[in-house]
């Protein structure tokens, strides 16, 4: 009898050590807010000059997708630009509908030209870009432009709110996964 007391008494001291000593603390996981206050009207932005695409990529976050359009020149300079939802995509300038997957479809006008405006060479085009696999973006064109403007279209999979910002010589298009 007497060694399951000493045996209770020691796992009970052995308990209290842990229970007063220092135990690492963990943090709770969190919760990531989703929600937006972006809505879906077409956005704007105004430039004084134009800005050369330099390259145009995409990303994936917990939220929204994202697009990003590169710059040359300097980031004091905004990049122009028109991003609105479209029932048609009609290539500039021709008209041309331009089929793109997905339930609704941006319209991104860059004020930014493909060609060189002093030799009226084309500037090589800009990397394709895959969003297979995105939650929301379904495809991604360039469709055109003209008279100093550079036209995609983004296919999504529904009317989503959407933000455009940009940051030093990025344009950013985020698209959310839900309202």
């Amino acid at each position: 009898m007497r060694r399951i007391g000493t045996a209770l008494a020691a796992m009970m001291l052995a308990g209290g050590g842990l229970l007063a000593g220092t135990v690492p603390a963990v943090a709770a996981p969190t919760a990531v807010d989703c929600a937006v206050t972006w809505g879906s009207l077409g956005k704007t932005g105004d430039s004084v000059a134009s800005r050369r695409l330099a390259d145009v990529r995409t990303g994936q976050h917990e939220c929204f997708d994202r697009l990003v359009f590169g710059a040359e020149g300097t980031a004091a300079d905004p990049i122009g630009y028109t991003v609105r939802y479209v029932d048609v995509l009609h290539q500039d300038p021709s008209d041309v509908v331009v089929p793109i997957k997905g339930g609704a479809i941006l319209e991104i006008s860059l004020f930014s030209p493909r060609y060189d405006p002093e030799t009226g060479e084309p500037y090589p085009p800009l990397p394709p870009v895959n969003v297979t696999g995105y939650r929301t973006f379904r495809e991604f064109k360039f469709t055109g432009g003209s008279e100093g403007y550079t036209q995609a279209g983004l296919g999504v999979r529904a009317r989503l709110p959407f933000r455009v910002f940009q940051t030093a010589n990025h344009l950013v298009v985020d698209v959310a996964h839900t309202w």
